[in-house]
């Protein structure tokens, strides 16, 4: 079974920092999750919220804070992740501002062309079925997760029609039989946040292919 880091290792350092991923790979995690926003002057940074109060110690909105001075703020950019990780484990970067997804495609190559990354270590997801759209239209080789919280049979339809890799429900939605149906029309199945240790051994009961968690190493 995959494991997965949740914004790197949440439960134990600040999400989406290079600490926390760093961190993610200490435990053992086979890939890690990131969300990713573009700065005022086009760069692709790694954080969840579109503004950077929550997170860090200043405030404003990511989009309209260039990258240098989100930067000072421990927010790192995905070429920074790309660089820290360094092919030991994949990447699934959900993207969360839609103007970023053709950025994200061309950073994608350029490290498979120069970096000697595979396909098979980036994996991009999403709530906005229209990026997971655009991206299965532009490169048919990179991994397609289809994030949802509500319908199954919906997603299922979607799934196909942009033929994703996986599905990547929250974990709530799933039982044993939902997840046998999702593999059976093809799908790699890879539930999230899965904290909880019971919880945990449910989802392992129901054979999911991976578990996204802000504690991989409880995994």
């Amino acid at each position: 079974m995959f494991k997965i880091g949740h914004r790197g290792a949440k439960g134990h350092v600040p999400e989406n920092t290079l600490l926390s991923f760093q961190k993610a790979m200490v435990l053992g995690v086979d890939g890690i999750e990131l969300d990713v926003h573009l700065s005022a002057d086009g760069k692709i940074m790694v954080i969840h919220d579109v503004t950077i109060d929550k997170t860090t110690t200043g405030t404003g909105f990511v989009k309209n804070l260039k990258a240098a001075q989100l930067q000072s703020f421990g927010i790192p950019t995905l070429e920074e992740v790309l660089q820290l990780v360094n092919k030991r484990g994949s990447i699934n970067i959900e993207i969360k501002d839609a103007n970023a997804t053709d950025l994200v495609l061309q950073l994608i190559e350029k490290y498979i062309s120069e970096n000697n990354w595979n396909y098979q270590q980036f994996q991009i997801s999403s709530f906005d079925w229209t990026v997971l759209e655009k991206v299965a239209q532009q490169n048919t080789k990179i991994l397609i997760g289809v994030l949802t919280d509500t319908n199954l049979d919906e997603v299922i339809t979607f799934a196909k029609k942009i033929n994703a890799y996986s599905i990547h429900p929250f974990f709530k939605l799933l039982n044993k039989e939902k997840v046998t149906l999702l593999q059976q029309n093809g799908f790699s199945v890879f539930p999230w946040t899965v904290n909880n240790p019971e919880d945990i051994q449910t989802l392992k009961s129901f054979n999911v292919d991976g578990i996204i968690s802000d504690f991989p190493e409880r995994l």
